[in-house]
């Protein structure tokens, strides 16, 4: 497991920082009272998944100035668990904090005395903390991006640039999270031999079928594209991107594209697809019980339920 204690002044980008660690996979709780940090700690050992360490962060500011007195016991909890907490200090000076502080119109968590002397109560109060972190970062000279590449490059030496590829159907609508959208209808489609129709898009008949001359032709222009696509979503910043394909019914040809991306970049980016309409196009052109299981339906049903 790690643990890692966010600390600092306000306005030094704590809250962009457990934004960053959320982007890695931390579950994250700011200004929870180090007296729970152990219970946090026993909760995520024991619902977590298999296999899976979990990460943790936990953000402390000025507003736990009335738990503060339960630090050293709660550290001391952790590291009996044999867990060791990274404690991380962000500082900014006077000057910088009034800047941020003037552009956002935001009052200091204390507000009771002119800003200034806010600061210097906060640190005063914060000095324990900054005394025993594993790191100070003066993030005055930082932007939210420098911030968050910064503890991106410190905790995420596993992180990778997540690509999503959804399959879906036309005929159902499309989806509105996705990035960018591509339309294979134009392709042969597999609904219309009989054999193929009950199958799906992971399987090595359909997509034969689906990558035959013309088929992978298309594929490796998108695939080229997508790279493309994806890639400048990561050197400007973006933690993922997600492509959506989809074909009329969202079972053969968008469920075959977006698994063979999915193999094709895993090299490059962590990949993932889901198929957002399948179960419901196998239901839909499942065979019924007693019938036919191929060439039996009529014209004008092939027309409204092709996939």
């Amino acid at each position: 497991m790690r643990f890692v204690v966010l600390t600092g002044l306000s306005g030094a980008g704590r809250t962009t920082a457990l934004a960053a660690l959320e982007d890695l996979g931390y579950f994250t709780a700011d200004n929870l009272p180090p007296a729970l940090w152990s219970a946090l700690v026993e909760q995520a050992q024991t619902r977590g998944r298999e296999g899976e360490a979990a990460r943790l962060a936990v953000g402390v500011g000025i507003r736990t100035e009335a738990f503060l007195d339960r630090l050293p016991e709660a550290l001391a909890q952790l590291q009996a668990r044999g867990i060791r907490p990274e404690i991380v200090f962000l500082d900014a000076s006077n000057e910088t904090l009034i800047r941020r502080y003037n552009f956002t119109r935001r009052t200091h968590p204390l507000g009771y005395a002119p800003l200034i002397q806010d600061i210097a109560k906060e640190r005063e109060v914060l000095g324990e903390l900054r005394s025993v972190a594993d790191t100070v970062l003066d993030t005055s000279n930082f932007s939210a991006r420098a911030l968050t590449e910064e503890l991106w490059a410190r905790f995420g030496a596993d992180r990778r640039f997540r690509l999503r590829l959804t399959s879906f159907g036309f005929k159902r609508g499309v989806p509105i999270d996705a990035d960018n959208v591509f339309d294979l209808r134009s392709l042969p489609n597999p609904y219309y031999d009989p054999a193929l129709r009950v199958k799906d898009g992971r399987d090595a008949d359909v997509a034969a079928y689906v990558f035959s001359a013309e088929g992978m032709a298309f594929y490796t222009e998108l695939r080229e594209f997508v790279r493309l696509l994806a890639g400048r979503a990561l050197v400007t910043g973006r933690s993922s991107y997600t492509v959506a394909l989809g074909c009329t019914g969202g079972q053969h040809r968008s469920v075959a594209f977006a698994e063979r991306l999915k193999h094709d970049l895993a090299e490059a980016f962590a990949t993932y697809a889901e198929h957002r309409d399948l179960a419901q196009a196998l239901a839909e052109h499942a065979p019924a019980a007693g019938a036919p299981e191929s060439g039996a339906q009529g014209a004008d049903t092939a027309q409204v339920n092709r996939g």
